[in-house]
């Protein structure tokens, strides 16, 4: 009866304590006036083999409508696919695109933070703003003036922006809204909004920020080895200034996760990071993704009583929390109550990415093992 009040209690906890995470209520849908003047910026989008997307990334960026002074740098992060060709091809001979060749990151830098950096450093101290942005995201014409838009009028070090995540084969539509749920779980976005709150974070797939609160905080050398960079860099941020990170609609992903294997990879490159690299944590957090998501079925299907009826409600409170997430992915309700077995393969690619660190095969992406000790 402990485990089954204690499963309950979980759920129980996080719809009525944790300040509303699940509701997804924060977008970036509300209009803001626009600024009486239009400062400068440089979006900085490091590319390493991104041949399939990058064409359409640079699409997007080009056809910003922008009203001020607007450049892109592409940092070609040793591409062997023709990625900065492509990118060129679709920027149709615009002079607002620079492509450069990043240097290789030296040590103590993961691949894409230096890459940035190269970026940053093309960039110069010319634009107010440096939007990072990842080369698989496609931007609607308005997001630049949006973001820009709210970022003056709030004073904001940072705004971040989480890309609609593609949804369409099954393990997607299975897996993804709960990512974005998870990550909301872990970092509410009232609380990161609240500049009085300590908690931080950011979404790497579209950021903007104020290139001299970035310079003062000692760039991008303080997160330099950071795994998770997207939240390493709202943490730094939220220390120079008020950040802001919304959900939608503006800014979607072109890359398609595919099947469960490449889902359960993408989740484990950093999983094991976000736990700081702790066995201790890891164990914690296995216990505790156990009683989430078994504990509860488990009474349901096979308990007596009172264990029974707090395994039932418990799995009800985990469906009701997907509920407006699966709404804004256009996906069933039913995904809720599928969301026991989808906790347990979180929990296994948690444990996947801890064994691939020990293994010195932490933080994989593009061919580096970039996790810290790897």
């Amino acid at each position: 009866m402990l485990i089954a009040l204690l499963s309950l209690l979980i759920w129980v906890g996080l719809l009525a304590f944790r300040e509303q995470f699940w509701l997804a209520r924060d977008t970036d849908e509300a209009p803001v006036p626009d600024p009486a003047a239009w400062p400068a910026v440089t979006a900085i989008i490091p590319a390493r083999d991104e041949a399939e997307v990058i064409g359409r990334a640079i699409a997007s960026h080009i056809a910003q409508d922008y009203p001020g002074d607007f450049r892109i740098v592409l940092v070609d992060d040793g591409s062997s696919d023709g990625t900065a060709q492509i990118a060129q091809q679709a920027a149709q001979g615009s002079d607002r695109l620079a492509v450069i060749a990043g240097t290789p990151p030296p040590s103590g830098w993961t691949g894409k933070l230096w890459a940035m950096r190269n970026g940053v450093e093309q960039a110069g101290d010319a634009p107010d703003y440096l939007w990072f942005t990842d080369a698989d995201i496609a931007h609607a014409p308005d997001t630049l003036r949006s973001l820009v838009a709210r970022s003056e009028r709030e004073k904001l070090a940072l705004n971040s922006l989480m890309a609609e995540l593609r949804c369409d084969s099954l393990a997607e539509k299975a897996m993804i809204p709960a990512f974005v749920l998870f990550f909301q779980m872990l970092y509410p976005f009232r609380l990161v909004n609240r500049p009085q709150a300590k908690l931080a974070a950011a979404a790497g797939g579209c950021m903007l920020v104020r290139r001299e609160a970035l310079a003062r905080a000692g760039g991008l050398a303080v997160i330099a080895d950071a795994i998770i960079d997207d939240c390493a860099m709202g943490e730094t941020m939220k220390r120079q200034g008020p950040i802001r990170l919304s959900l939608t609609r503006r800014s979607v992903s072109l890359r398609p996760y595919g099947g469960w294997g490449e889902i359960v990879a993408m989740i484990s490159r950093s999983a094991y990071a976000q736990l700081n690299y702790s066995p201790l944590l890891l164990a914690g957090t296995l216990i505790g993704l156990l009683l989430m998501f078994v504990a509860p079925v488990g009474l349901a299907l096979f308990g007596s009583g009172g264990a029974r009826l707090c395994g039932a409600l418990a799995w009800l409170a985990m469906a009701v929390c997907t509920q407006p997430m699966l709404r804004f992915y256009r996906q069933s309700p039913l995904w809720g109550l599928a969301m026991p077995a989808i906790g347990m393969i979180y929990a296994a690619a948690t444990f996947l990415s801890a064994w691939q660190h020990w293994n010195g095969r932490g933080g994989m992406w593009k061919g580096r093992a970039q996790a810290r000790g790897t």
